[in-house]
């Protein structure tokens, strides 16, 4: 393991941690034959519970990636599609996870926690904490921002 000297936290720095993560993600992902948008909205329904309005679904992924609704709701039609999500039978404006649905979340997210727990190796709960704060804090300035564009 290489570790390189103290670097000071600017856009460049979080965008190669992001990117780096996110190529090991779709690795997993490709295996699965899901796309990233997919999973992340997959993880929305879970996050949800056991079901979630098809406009909270939107609004909550296309939050996620700064995306337009329309193209999620693109991808809540292809996971319909694919038979990993499905409407509610009793209310149709909710959705859910089918039990592939269910499979395949719980496959890859194992499979990313494997990853995720690699590279979080050795760093200290305290790093750990200090980061995901200043992380929170930008994006919730950056989202701010967005709101007010």
């Amino acid at each position: 393991m290489t570790t390189t000297a103290p670097t000071a936290v600017n856009a460049r720095v979080i965008a190669l941690a992001h990117h780096a993560g996110r190529a090991l993600l779709e690795d997993v992902l490709v295996r699965h034959g899901v796309t990233f948008h997919q999973s992340v909205t997959l993880r929305a329904v879970v996050a949800a519970g056991e079901f979630i309005g098809r406009d909270e679904l939107v609004g909550d992924v296309s939050g996620s990636l700064k995306t337009d609704a329309s193209v999620v709701r693109g991808v809540i039609e292809e996971l319909t599609a694919a038979k990993l999500l499905e409407e509610d039978p009793a209310h149709a404006s909710r959705m859910r996870l089918t039990d592939a649905g269910r499979e395949l979340y719980e496959s890859t997210s194992a499979e990313s926690a494997d990853i995720a727990a690699r590279l979080y190796a050795g760093i200290p709960a305290e790093d750990l904490a200090i980061a995901g704060r200043v992380l929170a804090l930008v994006t919730e300035r950056a989202n701010a921002e967005l709101a007010g564009a």
